[in-house]
């Protein structure tokens, strides 16, 4: 097996420096690592106390924040320390506003990440599908939201890039990106070692070592695990509780620099991710629809003489205990990354990475018994309780999806200058390999004579068969290049940029397993049993414009134009695997970036207004549909996506300030407002009541899993005390709440009136703190320790991050997670 892993080291030299040998010559101005995030604390290499210049790449070189004309969020290493972000699903409290990060449904596994309310897919976990924000580490696209979730290593920056990129970043970057920078090698020896505890059996350890520079090589390694129980206790012995997580991973990079102008970097890298669903709680009963002229009623269920059914609160404890058992992800890869100046002013690189993942996803989130209607012949399978006298009953819904996928990237990059031009140009070439699988059935049931007591047991799934499963192979190939002009007029204060990215997309598949068998299609307008394939290639041309102009060295001032768009593919929730084109949006944005008052004020403002057209949209019928005319049931809610027609309309705000007044003391606030307008879509599906047809009549579309309204403030305070210092840290997020499904749960199926609303997610207010004495000398040389106390949720506050449902079934949803708390000590040298 590990022969296996490193046989692709090889591949991956020849690659990098094949791509080099190939790169055209271009010019660059010399490109410096960004300065170590972990050592600016409020008021360092300043001696008036004044804010630290915060280093980015977003345009593939190392520049000044304040004079990079892109609306950016950074979050450096002290401020991960100081919120304990363990993983990327710690920043769903939201710590940067326009950035909403949460688990698909349950499974904190598969993050579903979003920027400014943008491309968010609420279903990007299949293998033809994909997210409409970039994940990258050190220059590598992150293909699958499964694996997003792994514990972090030695973080430099995250740098969240808002608004698309599609000119340097590429496909799927529509909302925007976001680029985790970790710490090369240093070549001097160095360690720095965390351990501590916490609440619910938590742990943490990590551990990062330089060794010396010896001929020309500095070695880096990276060590990290994580750890907690389970916040919601299952009542099943011997299972696992909900909401836990067992994360370790390990890192091994080495810088080698056998000339000044040549650099070649290599990083291995293994993570394992071993999680429990959360739980989804009964919120409120049923309620039912009355009759109308063009409806039947729908009778609500009943709750009988069982009122712990119902949890409006947050629960500690479960309604019945389920199997449960941990969902792994295991993910590893290798980076190649070559720098050689080939002249004074001129860089080419090569990044070249292979990487793969497993992950297996046990989703048995809906544990308590759903209070849904008897079955009926538009919706013969479906799970009840309590609807009508007598059983038996069955629920907890046991969702099994394993995903195993592969992927191959080569980027070659040319960034340098001329005279008054800069620029960057560059080509892409990715290959992605995915497939799936999955099956879902119930796994206890209930019988009861009267709805008033109840004998459980655990159903027999052990010859349960898969119920749908698909592969995908991606190609993907783009051509890119940005010039900024700075033309020698008004003493150079005005700067144009002009770049395009050409992208040639590529997906080839097959849906080959539904309800345990071979799907039914279409043949020469007969429906027959055979595997669905998936051939579908699209290209795409995304330009920039950005007109930046400095007022002064502290006011700097722009304008841009940029499009970007995410690729069309297929669902393989669907019965007949429906295919969807890819959706764009084209944005204008005016922003300022300013710093005044000696230095110690920075304030950073943006507003943003734009066009979103063929959004991807998802639509689930109850365990059937119509192929070829023919009713066609399964066992699994089916759902198609399509792109809605016209174009939707996008627009909001950003606002970022940080204030230094005197040394020690930084003070900071932050604010989002995103608004997405998607136009009214009809629904592909035949609706019950209205003769098995599909209504033509378009309906509502909520924007999801966006907060209209976020924001995030934080006070930093560092104090010396007697050759030691204490640092005092404390953030507060807030959101207005958002909705998590697309469109209202039932209409009117002959009007298209709205029979019963979407429910809306709570707004939040999450508050973090840490308190830490640091610099302890400790004796030793030069090493120094720091001893800290960590809180999440500092007061425990409780929302409905995730509500859904329906006239049948009630109301359910996932809350936030409960207070989190624990003490931790760093030493390093």
């Amino acid at each position: 097996m590990i022969t296996k892993k490193y046989k692709y080291f090889r591949s991956l030299v020849l690659a990098g420096a094949a791509g080099l040998a190939l790169t055209p010559v271009a010019a660059h101005a010399q490109i410096t690592a960004p300065k170590p995030a972990d050592d600016q604390k409020p008021g360092d290499d300043q001696t008036d106390g004044g804010l630290t210049e915060v280093v980015v790449t977003a345009q593939k070189r190392s520049e000044n924040n304040q004079t990079t004309p892109i609306a950016i969020s950074v979050l450096g290493a002290t401020a991960i320390a100081d919120r304990h972000v363990q993983s990327l699903l710690d920043l769903g409290d939201g710590a940067i506003p326009s950035l909403r990060i949460a688990p698909f449904f349950s499974r904190p596994g598969a993050l579903i990440v979003n920027v400014r309310g943008i491309g968010v897919l609420a279903d990007s976990n299949q293998p033809a599908r994909d997210q409409g924000v970039g994940v990258y580490v050190n220059g590598v696209y992150q293909g699958r939201p499964q694996g997003l979730g792994t514990a972090l290593f030695d973080v430099e920056n995250i740098e969240v890039l808002k608004g698309p990129q599609g000119t340097l970043f590429g496909r799927n970057t529509e909302g925007g990106a976001v680029s985790i920078v970790t710490k090369l090698p240093s070549g001097k020896f160095k360690m720095n070692t965390t351990f501590g505890f916490g609440n619910y059996g938590a742990y943490q350890a990590s551990t990062h070592i330089d060794l010396p520079e010896a001929h020309n090589l500095s070695v880096k390694f990276d060590g990290v695990i994580t750890y907690r129980n389970g916040q919601v206790k299952n009542p099943q012995p011997g299972q696992l509780d909900f909401n836990g997580y067992d994360r370790r991973g390990l890192r091994f990079e080495v810088l080698w620099k056998p000339a000044p102008n040549f650099r070649a970097d290599f990083a291995f890298d293994t993570s394992y991710d071993a999680t429990s669903t959360l739980y989804l709680q009964q919120l409120e009963a049923a309620t039912g629809l009355p009759a109308t002229a063009t409806a039947a009623a729908i009778p609500a269920g009943r709750l009988a003489n069982i009122p712990n059914l119902l949890q409006p609160r947050r629960a500690s404890v479960a309604s019945f205990g389920v199997p449960q058992q941990a969902s792994v992800g295991k993910a590893d890869g290798l980076r190649l990354g070559l720098d050689w100046d080939i002249a004074p002013r001129i860089t080419v690189k090569s990044i070249t990475a292979f990487r793969r993942l497993t992950q297996t996803q046990y989703d048995n989130g809906s544990a308590s018994p759903s209070l849904q209607t008897p079955p009926t012949t538009a919706n013969p399978t479906a799970s009840f309780l309590l609807a009508t006298s007598g059983g038996p009953y069955q629920f907890a819904r046991y969702s099994l999806a394993p995903t195993r996928q592969n992927q191959f990237s080569q980027e070659l990059q040319a960034i340098g200058d001329i005279g008054r031009v800069k620029f960057v140009a560059g080509a892409l070439y990715y290959l992605e390999n995915v497939q799936d699988s999955a099956q879902a059935f119930n796994t206890l049931q209930s019988t009861s004579a009267d709805g008033s007591t109840f004998v459980v047991r655990q159903i027999d799934y052990a010859a349960q068969v898969v119920q749908r499963a698909s592969h995908v192979t991606t190609t993907s190939i783009g051509v890119y290049g940005q010039g900024i002009y700075t033309p020698p007029i008004a003493n150079d204060m005005f700067h144009l940029t002009l770049g395009g990215r050409f992208t040639y997309d590529k997906k080839e598949g097959t849906l080959f397993t539904v309800n345990g068998a071979l799907p039914i299609r279409p043949v020469n307008g007969v429906n027959v049993s055979a595997a669905i394939p998936l051939n579908a290639s699209w290209s795409r041309f995304d330009p920039l414009v950005n007109l930046a102009v400095d007022l002064s060295d502290d006011i700097h001032l722009y304008g841009k134009w940029s499009t970007g768009y995410r690729s069309g593919g297929a669902n393989s929730r669907s019965l007949t695997y429906a295919r969807f084109n890819p959706e764009s949006v084209s944005i204008f944005e005016i922003g300022a970036k300013t710093e005044f008052w000696n230095n110690r004020v920075r304030f950073n403002v943006a507003f943003y207004a734009g066009s979103y057209k063929d959004i991807q949209l998802d639509f689930s019928g109850l365990y059937e549909d119509i192929v070829n005319g023919v009713r066609v049931t399964t066992t699994r809610t089916t759902t198609d996506t399509v792109n809605a027609p016209g174009t939707g309309r996008v627009r909001g705000a950003e606002a970022e300030i940080l204030v230094a007044p005197f040394r020690g003391l930084t003070l900071g606030a932050s604010y989002a407002y995103n608004s997405v307008k998607i136009p009214n879509t009809v629904n592909p599906f035949p609706l019950a009541g209205n003769n098995n047809q599909v209504l033509n009549v378009a309906i509502p579309i909520y924007q999801v899993y966006t907060p209209e309204h976020a924001a995030s403030g934080s006070i930093d305070y560092e104090v010396p005390l007697d050759g030691v210092k204490i640092r005092t840290h404390v953030d507060a997020n807030y959101d207005s709440g958002f909705y998590v499904n697309y469109n209202d749960p039932t209409i009117d199926a002959r009007t298209g009136a709205v029979r019963y609303v979407q429910p809306k997610g709570d707004p939040g207010f999450i508050v973090n703190g840490r308190l830490a004495l640091s610099d302890i000398d400790v004796g030793a040389g030069d090493a120094r320790l720091t001893v800290a106390v960590w809180v999440r949720n500092m007061f425990n506050e409780q929302h409905v991050f995730y509500r859904s449902a329906s006239p049948g079934a009630g109301v359910n949803g996932f809350f936030n997670d409960f207070r989190t708390f624990g003490i931790e000590a760093n030493i390093k040298f």
